[in-house]
């Protein structure tokens, strides 16, 4: 695809900024969650979700400006590794607790779309045939 590695590199952009977008909301603690905060109380903390979706984001980023195999299948293998972590995100920042369900917002359902399509760029990528 012609523009498959320009399509990665904004799906990857994007999906760190998605990680500052508000993800679940709490309604009995009034509290938006997202990758930024991801603290509810001193028992539950889901983590600080924007450095690992950044760290993987970043080499990605640079493994779709890299035209070499290598780069490539490392490439493949970042996108998968980012798209179950987005999965696993999804489900534990869904998962219901104590008999209450955190609403779901819009940033939690565009984290898995923007690693799924950065998933697919990767397998698509542009490289020179020699002859």
């Amino acid at each position: 695809m012609k523009y498959s590695q320009y399509i990665g590199m904004v799906a990857s952009i994007a999906l760190v900024i998605v990680c500052t977008l508000p993800w679940i909301y709490i309604p009995s603690l009034q509290l938006y969650l997202s990758g930024l905060n991801g603290r509810s109380s001193a028992e539950l903390s889901f983590g600080n979700q924007i450095q690992s979706h950044g760290f993987l984001a970043t080499a990605m980023i640079i493994c779709f400006f890299v035209s070499r195999i290598w780069s490539k299948r490392l490439n493949v293998f970042l996108g998968a590794i980012n798209l179950a972590w987005a999965f696993k995100n999804f489900l534990i920042f869904s998962m219901c607790r104590g008999g209450e369900c955190p609403e779901k917002q819009i940033g939690l359902y565009l984290l898995v779309v923007f690693a799924v399509i950065m998933f697919i760029m990767s397998l698509l990528p542009k490289l020179d045939v020699k002859k």
